[in-house]
């Protein structure tokens, strides 16, 4: 099962929008998915889970597991601030090193208001990964613009489509 990761605990996030349209390009082509999103991670998961902490808190605890329990993740990765969301690292850095990652696969999909599409967060993201030993598929769409191509929680850009079809394509081969 593939697991799709909402890069950002935001509510109502256009992250977890592009998680639903990426599942159900999945369900397309026959692939089961799960979308965990990071918002229901425990509210102070980085005090009470993490470090000397490790293993103490129940609802992280769970969180983990299902997400260790993947092979294959799609991570949707909006842009903060130049980078990746903080809550993004914080919950990687609380992955069991090395092994919740080493020798699995990903596809990242980059989302910005701007014009770069989430490129840099994409790269620092994919540095962290390839550190941790996972492989990270080469294709990795940039959505810029991201609320001028989107109307009624549905994306517009026909590019953008094919990109995120491409791309769960490669996966499935990957």
């Amino acid at each position: 099962m593939i697991k799709l990761i909402v890069g950002t605990n935001r509510k109502n996030s256009v992250s977890k929008v592009i998680a639903e349209l990426y599942q159900s390009i999945l369900l397309e082509k026959g692939a089961a998915s799960e979308i965990l999103e990071l918002e229901h991670l425990p509210a102070d998961f980085s005090f009470s889970a993490l470090y000397e902490n490790n293993g103490k808190n129940e609802g992280y605890n769970a969180f983990h597991e299902r997400v260790k329990s993947g092979q294959k993740y799609v991570f949707i990765v909006p842009e903060y601030n130049g980078s990746f969301p903080g809550i993004l690292k914080t919950f990687i850095d609380g992955m069991t090193y090395p092994n919740t990652f080493r020798n699995k696969k990903c596809a990242l999909v980059g989302i910005s208001s701007g014009i770069g599409g989430g490129g840099i967060a994409l790269s620092h993201l994919t540095d962290i990964f390839h550190y941790l030993g996972m492989h990270v598929l080469a294709l990795k769409p940039k959505l810029a613009k991201i609320e001028q191509n989107m109307s009624d929680n549905l994306l517009t850009n026909r590019l953008y489509i094919e990109l995120l079809h491409t791309q769960a394509d490669m996966l499935l081969e990957f």
